[in-house]
């Protein structure tokens, strides 16, 4: 399958892209900008901006957003306020990049350092109650989180370590029993942000493969979504039927007028659809 381009090249580092009623339709990133752009209806992309990193953000279930920051979180209200949280942390080569929320309204974003010094890295959850905890160390550039319809399940992409993880989880232990559930090639692509479906299939992101793949939940690749550039970066279901695939590309270290259509956002139609975007309960 190709993915059709829906915009120009309006980011230079899009990413994170997530469907929501509570806001019209599509949000995603311009991350390194610290902007947030929507989709508007007549195909124009309004930005707002959040802070020096826009790394991730969810819908709140009172309305607004949850976001991640360079180095926390931020929480828009129904009328647009922002209200900056706590720094997590001091380091200044260290940010956010990309997050989600588990079945029980809890909201996780993971980070990186600017150089991706290996382990450098963690995943953080913000509760309800706003208070955070660290789930995970010593990581180095923490991608791509989703659970699977049942919420027995969450994926994960260190994209370091080549390869998709898959945890169990439930609302007490939280993410548990780490393994490997796909392994990708390097020369495949680095494994980026990804999406599951209604029927628990996994499409995952490589960055510098120009593809999407889907995986069926046992692991079997069963479809690929070709973009005409290499920098693919994340995917996300949307429409009234979330019957579209859309997604996310960048234009991070690229030279001025090489590879035009690096920073566009693309949709593919893919014949499954997606589930409801989980919300922050806080």
């Amino acid at each position: 399958m190709r993915a059709d381009q829906v915009t120009g090249p309006v980011a230079y580092h899009g990413e994170g892209p997530v469907w929501s009623p509570r806001w019209g339709g599509l949000r995603w990133v311009d991350m390194l900008a610290g902007d947030i752009l929507q989709l508007q209806a007549d195909g124009t992309v309004g930005r707002r901006h959040v802070g020096t990193v826009a790394a991730a953000l969810r819908p709140r279930s009172r309305g607004g957003a949850v976001i991640g920051v360079e180095r926390g979180f931020v929480l828009e209200e129904p009328d647009g306020t922002l209200t900056t949280l706590a720094q997590l942390w001091a380091d200044p080569g260290v940010r956010m990049n990309e997050g989600g929320c588990d079945p029980d309204g809890r909201f996780y974003c993971g980070s990186m350092a600017y150089d991706k010094t290996p382990g450098a890295g963690a995943l953080y959850r913000l509760d309800p109650d706003g208070s955070t905890h660290v789930v995970l160390e010593h990581v180095t550039i923490s991608n791509g989180l989703e659970w699977s319809p049942d919420g027995s399940r969450a994926y994960y992409n260190d994209t370091e370590t080549s390869h998709v993880a898959v945890f169990a989880y439930d609302a007490g232990a939280g993410l548990v029993n780490r393994r490997v559930f796909v392994p990708v090639a390097r020369e495949e692509g680095r494994p980026d942000g990804l999406t599951v479906d209604a029927e628990g299939g996994v499409w995952v992101a490589l960055n510098h493969g120009g593809v999407v793949r889907r995986y069926t939940p046992d692991g079997a690749q069963d479809a690929v979504v070709e973009l005409p550039t290499p920098q693919v970066t994340a995917c996300t279901f949307g429409g009234e039927r979330l019957e579209h695939l859309y997604i996310t590309t960048s234009r991070e270290n690229l030279p001025p007028g090489h590879d035009p259509p690096a920073g566009s956002l693309f949709r593919a139609d893919v014949g499954v659809r997606g589930r409801p975007v989980r919300e922050f309960a806080g």
